[in-house]
């Protein structure tokens, strides 16, 4: 029942340190926020990389004024740039786990026969083939189709639901206790602790706690619930009554009813694992200062945004070392040019490299730095987790705003983002077909990391 499921683990937080500093970036933190303070909720999700595909008008034409309000009041306490930090991520890049719609909140109404039925507040993430940007996007859904999105029906354990602290500024103060930050391991049984002992990172000690609420919202009598680790690896769990000790002892379910799985609830992922931010700060792999704001005041008490560190400024002068002496290279009316050769010097030192000959080492920077640039890595990183203009600031920061590009790795990744953004462009309008636009694993930075292992971290 449990079997590889190490092997399937033993990466969990090898990408997480990546993610926290490229996946939400502090500016888009900052408008987010700004525009969620004014009850901007729109703004607020434009800044964050939201497509919002929510017409309120026809939400209270269809479902009245009382539902329309109460979806309303969710959208101006919903903080997006919280709910993409703590999306499902997949290895090894950290990207945003494709195809989901995962279910922010369920809303019972009328349905149009008369009898009940809900209408749940979703985010979806395009297809693999269509991920271009990461954006997500946020839509109600009342059992309808929903374009060319794989998976319409929110997903049964990808669900926020029951874990609001994770998007809506009202309850964030629940994450330090809902993470198990300060809780104390309930007794589990015998069986269970040699079971999950295999297990990397499971948060075991929150399991009975979160099955029992699991179990109250979906209004089931007895609390057996199933725990997923995986596409094969699962397990059939029991919460008892309290013995006369007045303990519940969390425990391995060995008798149900055959082929009755499919119809037990699923432990929300989200309750699996223990949050990957605790894990970092326990691990020492990250500190405060590199948190979301929400996330750190509410983990770390002692936290203040003050704490956090700024930007170093990346457009300074460069050091270069040609014909034995240490020459600058710097931006010069927004392009990067040698700033120890005159003007006559230069132009012959290009002629001479269109003759095929060898330029200056200063021209040779600079021409590198165009083509094939040792930041290149932070570049591809941001592109890949839709930063476009933090990946544009640091080219514009480096070569200047005026630059053109040289034909080479930079120019090539940089057109290579406009295409895939194209593609998913095509998706949102239904003009595209699946596998249109796929971007072959070369592209992605695994391919140049062996080359660059830890260029990413300086930009």
């Amino acid at each position: 029942m449990l079997t590889h499921v190490a092997n399937e683990n033993f990466s969990r937080l090898s990408f997480w340190p990546l993610v926290r500093e490229f996946a939400v970036p502090p500016s888009m933190i900052e408008t987010a926020t700004a525009r969620r303070l004014v009850r901007d909720w729109a703004g607020a999700c434009a800044a964050a990389g939201f497509d919002v595909d929510i017409d309120m008008r026809s939400v209270a034409r269809r479902h009245g004024s009382e539902l329309a309000g109460r979806i309303r009041a969710d959208l101006r306490s919903l903080a997006p740039d919280l709910l993409r930090w703590h999306m499902p991520r997949i290895a090894p890049d950290g990207l945003l786990r494709p195809g989901l719609t995962i279910a922010l909140a369920r809303y019972e109404t009328e349905m149009r026969c008369g009898s009940a039925g809900f209408l749940y507040l979703v985010v979806r993430t395009a297809p693999a083939w269509a991920d271009a940007g990461q954006r997500i996007s946020l839509a109600l859904w009342d059992g309808s189709a929903a374009g060319q999105h794989p998976h319409p029906r929110p997903n049964r354990r990808f669900r926020l639901d029951l874990h609001r602290h994770l998007w809506d500024a009202r309850r964030v103060g629940e994450l330090r206790v809902r993470s198990g930050a300060e809780s104390c391991s309930p007794p589990l049984d015998p069986e269970l602790c040699t079971a999950v002992m295999a297990l990397d990172h499971c948060a075991v000690d929150r399991w009975a706690a979160e099955g029992e609420i699991l179990c109250q919202a979906e209004g089931r009598p007895t609390t057996t619930f199933v725990v997923r680790f995986g596409a094969k690896q699962r397990v059939v769990l029991d919460l008892p009554a309290a013995g006369a000790d007045g303990a519940r002892t969390l425990r391995i379910a060995w008798e149900y009813p055959i082929g009755g799985i499919s119809v037990l609830p699923v432990l929300p992922d989200a309750a699996t694992w223990v949050l990957p931010d605790l894990a970092l700060l326990r691990a020492g792999a990250i500190t405060a200062d590199r948190l979301h704001p929400l996330v750190a005041s509410a983990l770390v008490p002692s936290y203040s945004s003050a704490d956090a560190p700024r930007a170093p400024d990346r457009t300074g002068e460069r050091l270069v070392e040609c014909r034995g002496e240490q020459h600058r290279i710097g931006l010069v009316d927004g392009v990067l040019a040698a700033l120890d050769h005159d003007p006559a010097e230069i132009r012959r030192e290009e002629l001479l490299a269109a003759l095929s000959g060898t330029p200056l080492p200063c021209l040779q920077a600079i021409d590198t730095a165009h083509r094939q640039p040792d930041w290149l890595v932070g570049v591809r990183e941001r592109l890949d987790h839709g930063d476009i203009a933090g990946a544009l600031a640091i080219v514009e920061g480096l070569l200047g705003p005026e630059a053109l590009l040289r034909d080479g790795a930079l120019r090539d990744e940089l057109e290579a983002a406009a295409r895939r953004r194209i593609t998913h462009g095509l998706f949102r309008a239904g003009l595209s077909e699946p596998g249109m636009g796929r971007v072959p694993p070369q592209s992605r930075r695994s391919r140049d990391r062996r080359a660059h292992p830890r260029n990413a971290a300086s930009y």
